[in-house]
């Protein structure tokens, strides 16, 4: 039960509970996500080998999608890279592929990870055509670990100077939960500062932005205005109207907010809005946890750029297949 205060007084709400419609498609879609041909189909082997021109007596050069497939092998099954190459080996005898493809070596990997360019989305499942659908995106942000002390010494004896961490910046589909775009920075880097670069990837046109408190600034306004994108962001507990050189701008998308929240209240203006489909973000969050971890395996930022692209393709991947469609149980 959910307690909810109301007038001083504080009264019992049950947990809303929700069933799944569509179980028989949706269970075929999670059987479907541990299937290796899903990563290696007939596009992926006509295209092993890099196109271009091959050193005489040099390396051989494998193409970005046959490394992108083995890096997603890799982070799929939290596999080392010496035991990515072995796994990918034993794969290629089994599908009979052993005499038309090689396996690139594990350090060809762990070199060429720093300088992929990875698309995170699915290709039928992009919105390009002119006029289409428009986007509502919901944006958050998370810390991955990377390396330092377990949690039995910090709780033990405090964080020492090794331990560090670096922040996950997502941008969601609020329509079908795809990952549109996403960013790592170090711990330093405020969530704000992001949102122009999450921008530039997404592809289609942006309606809405949802984001928390952690973008009510100024910055975040003038760039989502810039673009014609109207802001779902709540402004702060103690938020004070923004004044536009001749006194308040009551036209401002931040003052509209305050308006409605000093009339209905925070709740209602949260309802109205939609602010509650940022959720959304904070699902995919989870989402990514639960499948890989909390924690890092790169160490560069470089490398570990790449790994949170990989991933994230791989769920938009395991989105294409299907996912659960619920309903609220009267």
């Amino acid at each position: 039960m959910t307690k909810v205060r109301k007038d001083s007084q504080t009264t019992e709400k049950p947990k809303e509970k929700y069933r799944v419609t569509n179980w028989k498609a949706y269970n075929k879609a999670l059987v479907e996500r541990g299937s290796l041909t899903l990563w290696i189909d007939d596009e992926v082997v006509e295209e092993w080998y890099h196109t271009g021109e091959q050193k005489p007596g040099g390396e051989v050069i494998y193409s970005d999608r046959c490394m992108q497939c083995l890096l997603s092998i890799k982070s799929l099954f939290r596999l080392g890279f010496r035991q990515a190459e072995g796994f990918a080996r034993s794969l290629m005898l089994m599908l009979e592929l052993g005499e038309k493809l090689t396996v690139p070596s594990y350090s060809q990997i762990c070199r060429r990870q720093k300088s992929l360019k990875i698309g995170i989305r699915a290709k039928d499942r992009r919105r390009l055509e002119a006029g289409g659908e428009k986007l509502h995106i919901v944006v958050d942000s998370t810390g991955l670990k990377v390396y330092g002390e377990g949690e039995w010494k910090v709780r033990q004896h405090g964080v020492g100077k090794r331990r560090t961490w670096r922040k996950l910046h997502l941008a969601v589909d609020e329509g079908n939960n795809d990952l549109l775009a996403v960013e790592l920075t170090t711990n330093a880097v405020d969530d704000a500062e992001v949102v122009p670069g999450l921008l530039e990837q997404v592809e289609g046109v942006v309606a809405k932005f949802g984001g928390d408190g952690a973008y009510d600034k100024r910055k975040v306004y003038d760039e989502l205005d810039g673009r014609g994108i109207a802001p779902i962001i709540p402004p702060r507990e103690d938020a004070a109207y923004w004044e536009d050189g001749e006194g308040n701008d009551l036209d401002h998308p931040r003052n509209r907010a305050l308006t409605i929240i000093d009339g209905v209240g925070r709740p209602e203006w949260k309802k109205q809005s939609g602010y509650h489909r940022r959720s959304k973000a904070e699902v995919a969050m989870f989402r990514y946890k639960t499948i890989f971890g909390p924690r890092m395996y790169a160490r560069r930022l470089a490398n570990q750029k790449t790994e949170v692209r990989i991933k994230c393709a791989i769920i938009n991947k395991f989105n294409q297949l299907g996912m659960p469609v619920s309903v609220k149980v009267a």
